[in-house]
Formats: C-alpha cells, structure tokens, sequence
C-alpha cells in the first residue's frame, strides 16, 4: 500500500508561483496514476490535474490549464504540481492522490490512497 507525502505549499501575492511535491512510498511508484486535487472552506474536493503511470498522458480541469503543470519522477517516487499565475481562487488545500486502475482520473472516487494535503494560500 503507498503512503503520499505532499508538501511545498505556503503563501504567495497573486501572481506568484509555487511548486508541490508529492513523496510516495510503500509501493511501486511507476504502478500508480497520480492526480492532485484540492478543497477550499466549504466546497467540495475537486479535481486539479493527472499524469499517468510513465507520465506521456496528462490532464487539467479547465481552471488550470495554461497556469499549472502537473510531472512525475518515477526514479525519485515523488509527483510534482508546479503553479504559476497563481489566483486567490487557487486557495485550497492541495492533495495527492494515487491509484492502479484508472478509468476517470478526474473523479476523486477513483483514487484509494491520499495524502494528508498541504495549504496554498494566495493573496491579493
């Protein structure tokens, strides 16, 4: 069973950029989908961005794209989401997610393991 570590959030001006990490261990990191997801006060979890298990294919949600890039290391076990142009609605708590089927990665049903998150906060 993999457990994910994420970390990298903070404070940022909007406008600013930060990079998230994602640790994973206890498994075969190439054998899982990644997403990251995020969560505000409030509002349902929803889906953020997705790479598949060697990284050629990947997804955003519409709110991201063009600003945000998610990649995976394979070699170092650890996803990345790097955020630019950063908006005071990106204020979230930031987590990953990893599963070993895949049918829709924007679902967050489809991801049994999480990682305990990490808060992006941007201000205006």
């Amino acid at each position: 069973q993999v457990q994910l570590v994420e970390s990298g959030g903070g404070l940022v001006q909007a406008g600013g950029s930060l990079r998230l990490s994602c640790a994973a261990s206890g498994g075969t990191f190439s054998m899982y989908y990644m997403g990251w997801f995020r969560q505000a006060p409030g509002k349902e979890r929803e889906f953020v961005a997705a790479v598949s298990w060697r990284g050629i294919t990947t997804s955003y949600a519409d709110s991201v794209k063009g600003r945000f890039t998610i990649s995976r290391d394979n070699a170092k076990n650890t996803v990345y989401l790097q955020m630019n142009s950063l908006k005071p609605e990106d204020t979230a708590a930031y987590y990953c997610a990893a599963s070993q089927r895949m049918s829709s990665a924007r679902a967050p049903n489809e991801y049994p393991y999480w990682g305990q998150g990490t808060q992006v906060t941007v201000s205006s």
